[in-house]
This record gives structure tokens, C-alpha cells and sequence, in this order.
């Protein structure tokens, strides 16, 4: 039996990247994932991946900008796994550019897809969470670079889910719901795309990972979450850890 038998995650933004990732790795540990994407067609081919490699797997289709669709989205997985263990708020639109470039839409809609969406789904599942349950949201390095030039704007909606994450920590710890945030450092496709449309910039920001690569979506970001997420991090809560090769410094 894996350590999360009998567990249901929730997993926003599986179809690709960071979160396939995690919902491989979670379900490899016999979690029941809740495949959850804006297109119902790559959450499809992350739940029967799952399905192939023998875990148990649902796609559906939500939009985290949409409170109605949020609403109904929690009450289909509930109906179809019986509840919400663990929930990863992946999630995002990434508004990036200059602070004279990013247009008020792109902010809003940063805004809207990050911090209020994980607010909302937190609140959500908060009733299915109570006892034993796992909130994972994700951060940004790019709050942490020395230049911050054209990340201003997706920095300030990644920090604004940090300190709603350490807020849902501290208020909910004795409901035994914990909360953490990971800053992964991963090579999906975004991270793809950078390299290619940036490639000077990439290539120096890759020489500043002590460990000089980008991390596996499911073998170093999604391991981790199934360590967080499992019984031998039951004191582990508030906190935001980096997995990034070491890139990032929190202290």
C-alpha cells in the first residue's frame, strides 16, 4: 500500500507541467486524483495515464477564474470520490512584462486565477479537509531575483497566495489542516517556451542553480509533494520551501 491509500487530491492545472507532475506522483501512491484543467482534453490524458500506470484517475474540466464553476467542480469531485483530502492549487495565468506593459486585464486576470481562486478552493474544501487534510499552493522564484524587471506583476500574485497560505496555516492547525507552499523550479513547457523566446536570459539564470538543471515535473517536484503531503511531515505546516536546485534563498 502506498502512503496516501484512500486519500482523494484535488489537483488544478494537471493536465501538463508541474501539475501532471504531482498528480502522477500522488496517485502513484494510491491517491485518488481529481485531474482538474481549463482543457478537459489534457486533464483527459493525464487521468488515463494514471489509469495506465494503475491508479485511479478523473478528468474534469474547471475554470479557476469562475466562482459558480469552482462551486460546481468541488461538489463533482466530492460526489465522485466521496471528499477532498489533499488539494494543490496549481493552477495559473501568468501576467508578465514590464510594469508599463502588463495590461490591468492580464494583472486581473493573474490576480483572479491565482490568490482569489486558491482562496475560493480552500474555502471549499475546507469542510472535506478538516482532520487530516493538505493544502499545497505554489509560489515564484521570481519573487525572490536580485532583478525583477518584467516580473513584477506575476511575483505580487504569487506572494499574495504565500501569505494566504501561512494565514490558512495558522488558522486552521487546529482543525489539523496544514498548509505549505512550494517554488519549483521545473521543466514543463513554460519553462520551454522561456528558453526559447529568452535564451540568453534562461542560460544565465540556469547557471545560478547550484545543482544545473531544472527539476523533473513528477521525480522532484511531485516526490516531494507526496513526502509533504504523507504522515512524515505531520509537523510541517506554514511554510514555503524551494524546489529549485537550491536557486532561491528564503532565509
Amino acid at each position: 500500500m502506498g502512503t496516501l491509500e484512500g486519500k482523494v487530491a484535488l489537483i488544478t492545472g494537471a493536465g501538463q507541467g508541474v501539475g501532471q507532475g504531482i498528480a502522477y506522483a500522488l496517485a502513484s501512491e494510491g491517491a485518488k486524483v481529481a485531474v482538474s484543467g481549463r482543457t478537459l482534453s489534457t486533464a483527459e490524458d493525464t487521468a488515463a495515464e494514471i489509469r495506465r500506470r494503475g491508479g485511479t484517475a478523473q478528468a474534469f474540466h474547471c475554470e479557476v477564474t469562475s466562482k459558480d464553476d469552482l462551486e460546481r467542480h468541488v461538489r463533482e469531485v466530492v460526489a465522485a470520490f466521496g471528499g477532498v483530502n489533499i488539494l494543490v492549487n496549481n493552477a495559473q495565468l501568468v501576467p508578465l512584462g514590464s510594469l508599463l506593459e502588463v495590461t490591468d486585464e492580464e494583472f486581473v486576470g493573474g490576480f483572479d486565477s491565482g490568490p482569489l481562486a486558491s482562496l475560493r478552493l480552500m474555502r471549499l474544501c475546507y469542510p472535506h479537509l478538516k482532520g487530516d487534510g493538505v493544502v499545497i499552493n505554489l509560489g515564484t522564484g521570481a519573487a525572490y531575483r536580485q532583478d525583477s524587471g518584467r516580473y513584477g506583476a506575476y511575483a505580487a500574485v504569487k506572494e499574495a497566495i504565500r501569505a494566504l497560505s501561512r494565514a490558512a496555516a495558522c488558522e486552521w492547525g487546529a482543525d489539523g489542516i496544514r498548509v505549505n507552499t512550494i517554488v519549483p523550479f521545473a521543466s514543463s513547457k513554460g519553462l520551454e517556451q522561456w528558453f526559447a523566446e529568452r535564451p540568453e536570459e534562461s542560460a544565465a539564470f540556469l547557471a545560478t542553480v547550484p545543482l544545473r538543471y531544472a527539476g523533473d515535473c513528477e521525480k522532484d517536484i511531485g516526490r516531494f509533494v507526496v513526502a509533504l503531503c504523507g504522515p512524515d511531515s505531520r509537523y510541517i505546516t506554514g511554510q514555503t520551501i524551494a524546489l529549485d536546485g537550491g536557486q532561491a534563498y528564503l532565509g
